[in-house]
């Protein structure tokens, strides 16, 4: 009996031996799981903490790309990893940063492996230069299908890319969007050496490849910032640039009364106006408009200046200098560019002026005797959009007189076809009603308070052109 008891007890000894054995095992396997899992985890952390830190530091788009694949490599315990961007055309991937042990993931030509062979920087050169297209292994298709895949040694993808020795036998590739914008493709890839990645590591990328996605969105959101930044600084010192080449005031011409204004409908403006010394008793007046508006216009806008500076001195008549200026203008002007232009002249002795015109807006003539406001037409075509045959023949010179108190209004089509909120224009016939109500008050009176007409008509309403006025009086 003492011997069955004993014999009992041995055995449920044993067994708990084993069972606590079994636990104790277990124990350390889940410690040791979940000191994977911490260590995991606190990789994770860093990543997210370092794509932060990326954005504040000053390493730039460098630095973000390379954290991004090293960090993916790191916590997946890859070989290596690499991204590549889309271009703006999405056509094809470019290059941005690959690991130095990354193996190759697009097809490498067999003498650059050979040359690989001997010198591994060969082979470094050339994937940070090839780009991918559509239909070119593995990450042409996951880019083209979306989401993240998992590749092995036998898949098609992989194979045939490079050498035995330098082959990808494992790789995850992900394809990074956010909010419906294709970035690029991240990868990280095993070698020969290197055991394969399993579907709890997909998983785990596909979590760093949907932050990394947002970290480049950011990134070109904020460079994009950026460059509207800079941008609108040019254009603001382009618009300073202008107003500087814009006269600051009118000139005092003995028997005349002069005011001009400039309002851009944009930064800067397409027209332009100017007043020229010509000799001892004459000045010119120049008005023009560039087809288009923006940079381009303002640009133009700066090559006519210099161009009627150099034509006016010394030319007493206006369709001469207008010639002139339409030849050297035509040879460097787009096809689907013009400049409307009027050119005034004003003879202190005599009191008579002579204009011409470039197929820029009729002037209105201004009558004190009768309060009578008519439109002036001397013939004339648009400057850059003939060599000169044509040009030189159609433009030609008209004189006016004008008596004590007469006016004209010099004027860009921004005037009359200034629109308000019904979407109707200003018009010629307004703008004649305005210079009738303002011509007695004096060149400096009427020209900003056709202004404020224009202001008034318009409302809220944006200001769609260039508007520039200049009244000229006989005193």
């Amino acid at each position: 009996m003492v011997t069955a008891l004993l014999i009992v007890f041995i055995l449920i000894s044993a067994f708990l031996a084993w069972r606590i054995g079994l636990q104790r095992r277990a124990l350390r396997r889940l410690g040791r799981e979940w000191r994977e899992l911490q260590t995991e985890e606190e990789r994770v952390f860093d990543f997210l903490h370092g794509l932060g830190e990326a954005f504040g530091g000053s390493g730039g788009r460098r630095e973000l790309h390379r954290l991004i694949v090293e960090s993916a490599a790191r916590i997946l315990d890859a070989h290596g990893g690499a991204l590549y961007l889309a271009d703006r055309s999405g056509q094809f991937l470019t290059p941005s940063y690959i690991s130095r042990t990354c193996a190759p993931l697009v097809r490498v030509p067999e003498h650059i492996q050979t040359q690989a062979a001997a010198n591994p920087v060969a082979m470094e050169s050339f994937l940070r230069l090839q780009s991918v297209r559509p239909g070119e292994g593995a990450l042409a298709s996951v880019w083209q299908e979306g989401g993240a895949q998992l590749f092995n040694f036998d898949d098609p993808a992989l194979a045939g890319l490079a050498g035995e020795g330098q082959r990808a036998t494992s790789a995850l590739v992900a394809c990074l969007a956010y909010r419906d914008k294709t970035l690029g493709v991240l990868a990280v890839v095993n070698g020969p050496m290197a055991s394969a990645f399993g579907p709890e590591d997909l998983a785990v990328f596909k979590a760093i490849a949907g932050q990394s996605a947002f970290a480049l969105f950011s990134e070109a959101v904020y460079l994009e910032a950026g460059e509207k930044k800079r941008l609108d600084s040019d254009i603001q010192t382009a618009r300073d640039i202008q107003s500087i080449l814009l006269p600051a005031r009118s000139p005092d011409i003995a028997g005349y009364e002069i005011s001009g204004l400039n309002i851009p409908a944009r930064h800067v403006s397409g027209d332009y106006f100017d007043y020229l010394r010509i000799d001892e008793h004459r000045w010119g007046i120049v008005i023009a408009d560039v087809s288009g508006k923006g940079i381009p216009a303002a640009l133009i806008t700066g090559m006519c200046r210099t161009m009627m500076r150099g034509a006016a001195p010394g030319c007493p008549s206006a369709a001469e200098a207008l010639r002139r200026v339409n030849r050297q203008l035509y040879p460097d002007i787009k096809e689907d560019m013009f400049v409307s232009m009027l050119y005034v002249i004003l003879d202190t002795r005599s009191g008579d002026i002579t204009m011409a015109r470039a197929g820029h807006d009729p002037p209105l003539l201004y009558r004190a005797a009768g309060r009578e406001v008519a439109p002036l037409l001397p013939p004339g075509m648009a400057a850059g959009v003939d060599s000169g045959d044509v040009f030189d023949r159609v433009v030609s010179d008209e004189t006016v007189t004008l008596a004590r108190g007469d006016g004209i209004l010099l004027y860009t089509d921004g005037a009359t076809e200034a629109l308000d909120r019904h979407d109707a224009e200003f018009g010629v016939a307004r703008l004649t009603q305005a210079v009738q109500a303002n011509a007695p008050k004096g060149a400096e009176a009427t020209v900003r308070n056709i202004a404020d007409e224009l202001r008034e008509f318009a409302g809220e309403t944006p200001q769609y052109d260039d508007i520039t006025l200049i009244s000229i009086f006989k005193s």
